[in-house]
């Protein structure tokens, strides 16, 4: 497969993501929170950038749009229920529409819940998918805009993708999610060794994006709440999946 994607640092802890294709030395890039460090990865590969996704409209995910690299040319693609409040768009799609990323079947999920009108890219062809602040590593974004039960139904589509695909998410939060996650549920044993990854992993200032769909479902809390010994643990016993879940997101905000 001529594809590859590349983690890009962006201000304090944001993640952009460039995807290449080999072939044609084209790029597409999902999330612009600053153009230098993308611009310079581009020069780096020697890749033109051709196309801009965008998940939503926060400004750490769009400000840098203007000063990349050949901006005039760019086709850039969001979400058709958050238009008013994107970029000017190519192309504005919403869920169910597939598009095509440099040669690549992209299919748009909504994911309402961090924002109204947030989209995931769901790229079956390279077993990724781009959810910014919807699902994230050990953790979910906060709900600026949605209900829990919006953000529930978009977990629950995400977490419906194909245990084999990556998940490449907006920030890097995981320490703090980690810690978060262990008084969710102290017990689970994959999630104790996740930490020790994640703590490994940021004294050394590598990043813990993306992460696997696979270990998500088995640590993440957000997608746990289905779990009965979640609720039991949370003086919950016999609530629904959502009800439990709402309690996750309240307990993460004041955590």
């Amino acid at each position: 497969m001529p594809y590859e994607i590349v983690t890009i640092p962006c201000l304090a802890d944001n993640y952009a993501f460039l995807i290449g294709n080999a072939d044609t030395r084209e790029a597409a890039i999902v999330d612009v929170p600053d153009a230098a460090p993308i611009n310079a990865e581009l020069a780096r590969r020697g890749w033109t950038l051709t196309t801009v996704l965008l998940t939503h409209h926060h400004w750490d995910h769009v400000d840098g749009l203007d000063d990349l690299t050949g901006r005039e040319g760019l086709v850039v693609i969001g979400a058709q229920a958050d238009a008013l409040r994107l970029p000017p768009l190519s192309r504005a799609v919403g869920e169910g529409d597939t598009i095509d990323v440099l040669g690549a079947p992209a299919h748009i999920i909504d994911v309402s819940g961090h924002t109204l009108g947030h989209i995931a890219f769901h790229m079956p062809s390279l077993d990724a998918v781009f959810t910014a602040d919807s699902l994230m590593a050990l953790g979910c974004g906060r709900l600026f805009e949605g209900t829990p039960a919006q953000m529930f139904e978009s977990l629950q589509k995400l977490q419906s993708l194909p245990e084999d695909t990556v998940v490449y998410s907006g920030h890097e939060y995981t320490a703090t999610n980690a810690k978060f996650a262990a008084t969710i549920e102290p017990g689970n044993s994959t999630l104790i060794s996740r930490i020790d990854v994640t703590e490994t992993a940021r004294k050394a200032g590598t990043p813990t994006v993306p992460s696997s769909l696979r270990l998500e479902r088995a640590t993440n809390p957000f997608l746990r709440a289905h779990i009965p010994q979640i609720a039991d643990h949370l003086g919950m016993s016999g609530a629904s999946a959502v009800e439990v879940f709402t309690e996750v997101r309240k307990r993460r905000d004041n955590f």
